[in-house]
């Protein structure tokens, strides 16, 4: 048996014995891509609590002042202790709020979302409009200064801020993505339940993960239709934590958990093999952590099932398989 000095013991022993951190960071710079080739902005532990911003995705921040290109720029990455590839990061989003008054979004919709007619109605390059958050009331509205859409001056919805990103360094040869993209590793997501008091659970792939989010929305309808959300600066509080590769099997795709729904993510070139890569995913959680049989499956989700098409915006389209908490508190709970 090798010797280890005691007083290393002891060093190893207090490192251990350390308690969460709470840790505050204002990003300086920014990535455009999930990689694991920068150097990180911040090591982090399970268990620690980061305060952090996101800019929006034309790179602006809370003041207004451009701070780097467009194209969803990433506060990242954040390098969590002790994650290995075959891990799970769990990631607890305890508050994503809007830190500016106003957002943009554009006059267009994404191919996938309309017959081609009424596509070639609209400009090639679509105008951005302006939209005013109001806070204190949790309203958006069109600004005073767009005038172009007489019907819309009463038009106000409920404001919803989420992450548009979120996710790791991916499990390709570079280990390296642009973040228009989204995978098993999550990425561009866009789904606007990942907001605050969700919780996401990505698959690591790389030693310390490189955790990345940006992409601020104060609110989007389902698929992102526009191209685009109500596109914001945020504030973030998270904290991390792992599940570690020998207690649980690897997680194929994202998934997503509130108070109310188990959310089970996928994405493909295609909305049929999405929803199919969705499903399986939310039938893994089940019977992992309900132990349903295969045949009882078939039961709960044939009856119980909902689905969401998170993004059809991006390269690839994202369907939600979710299911009501309600609804599972009256399984059974044994083996």
């Amino acid at each position: 048996m090798r010797f280890i000095p005691f007083i290393i013991l002891c060093l190893l022993s207090r490192l251990q014995a350390q308690p969460p951190a709470q840790v505050e960071l204002r990003p300086t710079r920014f990535s455009h891509s999930f990689t694991k080739n920068l150097e990180p902005v911040l090591h982090i532990r399970p268990g620690d609590t980061v305060h952090t911003e996101t800019i929006d995705a034309m790179g602006n921040d809370q003041k207004g002042v451009h701070r780097t290109r467009g194209g969803n720029p990433l506060t990242g990455p954040f390098f969590v202790e002790g994650a290995e590839p075959g891990d799970i990061l769990v990631i607890r989003l305890q508050k994503v709020e809007l830190n500016r008054d106003y957002a943009y979004t554009s006059e267009s919709f994404v191919s996938r979302s309309m017959p081609p007619g009424i596509m070639h109605i609209l400009k090639k390059h679509p105008p951005l409009v302006k939209w005013k958050l109001q806070r204190e009331t949790g309203l958006a509205s069109i600004d005073s200064s767009v005038t172009q859409y007489p019907h819309l001056k009463n038009f106000k919805v409920r404001i919803n801020p989420f992450l548009g990103c979120i996710g790791v360094a991916p499990d390709n040869r570079k280990g390296e993505i642009l973040s228009f993209f989204q995978g098993p590793f999550g990425g561009n997501l866009d789904y606007n339940r990942t907001r605050s008091g969700s919780t996401l659970y990505l698959p690591v792939f790389h030693e310390g993960a490189y955790l990345y989010l940006g992409d601020g929305h104060a609110l989007q309808g389902d698929g992102e239709i526009a191209g685009n959300a109500l596109e914001t600066s945020m504030d973030v509080t998270f904290s991390v934590k792992l599940i570690k590769k020998d207690s649980t099997p690897t997680l194929q795709y994202p998934r997503v958990e509130d108070n109310d729904y188990l959310m089970a993510l996928a994405s493909a070139k295609e909305t049929p093999a999405a929803l199919k890569y969705a499903s399986k995913n939310l039938l893994d959680w089940l019977q992992k952590d309900y132990h349903l049989t295969l045949e009882e499956a078939t039961q709960v989700m044939s009856t119980a099932i909902e689905y969401s098409i998170g993004e059809i915006a991006d390269p690839e389209v994202i369907v939600v398989a979710k299911i009501s908490k309600n609804t599972l508190g009256q399984i059974l709970h044994f083996r």
